[in-house]
C-alpha cells in the first residue's frame, strides 16, 4: 500500500468537515483506506466493511452505527442497491457529493469550488426527485430555496439567492424546491432548455464570444467529449460561419484539413443558440456578476442582423464574406451521418429543428448521453477510471439500467457503488 500523504487543506478551508474527508478521501487514491482506520483489504471485505466503503464514496463521511447496521443487513440479504439508497438518504450526499460532482460542469476552469448557483441546484434537485435525467438539456425546470428560508429572492440578474444559502449551510436536501424556469426568469417555456438556460450557465457560456462555447461545453459535461472527439472531416462545410477564415496563416489546407472538421458539425448545431446571449456592463462589471440571460423573442429585432439573432453570431464577418449568415435559430445535426453516427442518435427525432430546447432533445436522446452519465458517475464513485474489459462491461449494464428506470440518476450511483464497493 502507497505511504499516505495528508492533504495541505486543513477542515475550515472547505465548506464543511464532509467536503474535507471527500478530498482528502479523492487524494488518497483507491488503494488507501478512507476515512476509517480499519487495515482490512476491501478486495476481501465481508459486508460491514463494504457498507463502510459504499457509504463513504456516496455521502463523503463514515455512516452512523445504525445506518452502517441497516446497510450491511441489506448487503448480507443480497439487497446491495438498497443499501446504497440508505447512503443517498444522508444530506451530504446531497449538500456534497452531488455539489461537487455537478459544479465543474458550471464554468470554463472546472472548478469544483465554484459557488452554488442555479445550474448546481437544479441537478441536485433532478437527482434527489428522480426527474428524467434527459430534462437537464431541455427542461422547464428550475430548482430555488424553499419559500420559508430567510433569503434574497431568485434575481436574474445576480447569484445571492444561491450565495446566501451556501453561506448559511442551507441543507438542499431538504429545502430545494422545483419550479418551472419560465415562470422564474421570464424566458418563454420554448426557449427553456434545463441547465443551458441557467444564469450560470449564461454568464458561463454565452458571455460574450459567438456562443459556440454553449455548445462544446455541454458535450464535454454531458457527451463526454471535446470537439476533437468528434471531428470528422466529411461533413459538408455549407453552414460554417463568415468569422471562420478559410485560409487562417495563408494557407487553405489548414482549413480542409483541421478547422471544417470541427465547424462543420459544430456550426449547424449551434444555431439553435442564436437568440441568447449574456449582457452586463463590460466597463462596471467586467466579471458579469450582475448580467443577466437575454433572450429575442417573437418580435424582438436586433438592430446590427435585423432579425432575432443575436449580433454575435456576425462577428469578424468579413474573415469569409461567403460564409454562411445565420438567420434563424434553426439547427440540424450533421453528425447523423458519419463517423458520428455511432454515438447513437434517436431515430424517433428528426435530427433539425428550432431553439435549445430541441436541440438539447436531441442529445439527451443519444445513447452518447446516457452512456456519458454513467461513466461521469462511474468515476466519481469508484475513484478512477474504467480500466478493463469488466469494467466497460458494467458500465454497458448500468446505462441499460439507467434508461429502463426512465432516466433516474440514483439509480446510476446506486448501482455504480454496488460494483465498487469490494475495492
Amino acid at each position: 500500500m502507497k505511504k499516505y500523504v495528508p492533504p495541505t487543506a486543513k477542515p475550515d478551508e472547505f465548506s464543511n468537515k464532509a467536503l474535507y474527508y471527500r478530498e482528502k478521501c479523492k487524494r488518497k487514491l483507491v488503494l488507501s483506506i478512507c476515512l476509517s482506520t480499519l487495515l482490512v483489504s476491501y478486495a476481501y471485505a465481508g459486508a460491514r466493511e463494504q457498507a463502510a466503503r459504499m457509504h463513504e464514496r456516496l455521502a463523503g463521511v463514515p455512516a452512523t452505527a445504525d445506518i452502517l447496521a441497516t446497510m450491511q443487513n441489506h448487503i448480507e440479504e443480497g439487497n446491495p442497491t438498497e443499501a446504497a439508497y440508505v447512503a443517498m438518504n444522508t444530506p451530504s450526499f446531497y449538500n456534497v457529493t452531488l455539489k461537487t460532482w455537478v459544479t465543474p460542469w458550471t464554468n470554463e476552469a472546472a472548478d469544483k469550488f465554484a459557488p452554488l448557483n442555479d445550474y448546481v441546484a437544479t441537478v441536485i434537485g433532478m437527482v434527489r426527485d428522480d426527474v428524467d435525467f434527459r430534462e437537464v438539456l431541455s427542461g422547464d425546470i428550475l430548482y430555488v430555496g424553499d419559500a420559508s428560508l430567510n433569503i434574497p429572492s431568485y434575481s436574474n440578474s445576480n447569484n445571492d439567492h444561491y450565495l446566501s444559502m451556501e453561506n448559511s449551510g442551507t441543507d438542499l436536501y431538504a429545502n430545494l424546491v422545483r419550479r418551472e424556469q419560465s415562470t422564474i426568469t421570464g424566458l418563454p417555456s420554448v426557449a427553456t432548455a434545463g441547465v443551458m438556460t441557467t444564469r450560470a450557465a449564461a454568464k458561463a457560456f454565452f458571455k460574450d464570444g459567438t456562443n459556440r462555447a454553449m455548445f462544446r461545453f455541454t458535450l464535454i459535461n454531458h457527451m463526454c467529449t471535446d470537439l476533437e472527439g468528434v471531428a470528422d472531416i466529411t461533413r459538408p462545410p455549407d453552414r460554417i460561419r463568415q468569422d471562420v477564415s478559410r485560409s487562417p496563416g495563408g494557407d487553405s489546407r489548414l482549413f480542409h484539413n483541421n478547422c471544417v472538421s470541427c465547424h462543420s458539425g459544430m456550426d449547424p448545431l449551434a444555431q439553435a443558440f442564436a437568440y441568447y446571449n449574456y449582457n452586463y456592463n463590460a466597463d462596471n462589471d467586467p466579471e458579469g456578476d450582475n448580467g443577466s440571460i437575454a433572450y429575442n423573442d417573437d418580435g424582438q429585432i436586433d438592430p446590427v442582423t435585423g432579425s432575432r439573432v443575436q449580433e454575435k453570431y456576425q462577428i469578424n464577418a468579413n474573415n469569409f464574406v461567403h460564409g454562411f449568415i445565420t438567420q434563424s435559430d434553426r439547427w440540424d445535426n450533421y453528425w447523423r451521418n458519419g463517423t458520428n453516427y455511432n454515438l447513437g442518435w434517436s431515430e424517433a427525432l428528426d435530427g433539425f429543428g428550432f431553439g435549445a430546447k430541441s436541440m438539447g432533445q436531441e442529445l439527451a436522446n443519444s445513447e452518447q448521453f446516457a452512456t456519458c452519465q454513467v461513466t461521469k458517475v462511474f468515476e466519481e464513485i469508484c475513484l478512477r477510471t474504467p480500466q478493463d474489459s469488466a469494467d466497460h462491461t458494467e458500465i454497458d449494464t448500468i446505462t441499460s439500467q439507467f434508461i429502463s428506470s426512465g432516466y433516474q440518476m440514483k439509480t446510476v450511483f446506486a448501482h455504480t457503488a454496488n460494483y465498487c464497493k469490494g475495492e
